[in-house]
């Protein structure tokens, strides 16, 4: 598929550091080229289903958000759900909206991504489906 999401993790409004030892523990099995220290990765999930990742950091402020591109349905999609879901983080889409995991994580979205959140389970499933809704 090539249409982009962010991973993006949002205390009080305001975009905050990823956790990028936990990104690269829950990466490093599906890593097939790159690495978190070139800021891209290219993944391939169990059913052959790729996505590529590049991930954003900021020397002193870690690692600040994960744009995936180009990702497959099925595993590879619900590993970019857990992915988000470990690291604390909403799942952005290219074209708007936000898909989080608490109802409470709402309040820490921006006022403009706050109405239109969706809240799914960190599935493939919960994941396409909110896709396929926006």
């Amino acid at each position: 598929m090539s249409y982009s999401i962010f991973l993006l993790r949002f205390v009080d409004s305001k975009v905050v550091a990823l956790d990028a030892e936990r990104f690269r523990r829950m990466t490093e099995p599906y890593v097939v080229a790159g690495s978190p220290e070139e800021g891209f990765s290219q993944l391939r999930a169990e059913d052959g289903g790729e996505a590529d990742l590049y991930h954003a950091s900021q020397a002193d402020e870690g690692m600040s958000s994960v744009m995936a591109t180009h990702f497959a349905r099925g595993a590879m999609s619900g590993m970019l759900t857990r992915l988000a879901a470990a690291l604390g983080a909403s799942i952005v889409p290219q074209d708007g909206g936000a898909l989080i995991f608490h109802a409470d994580d709402r309040r820490h979205l921006p006022a403009q991504l706050q109405e239109k959140a969706i809240v799914i389970e960190p599935t493939a499933d919960a994941f396409q489906a909110a896709l396929d809704a926006l």
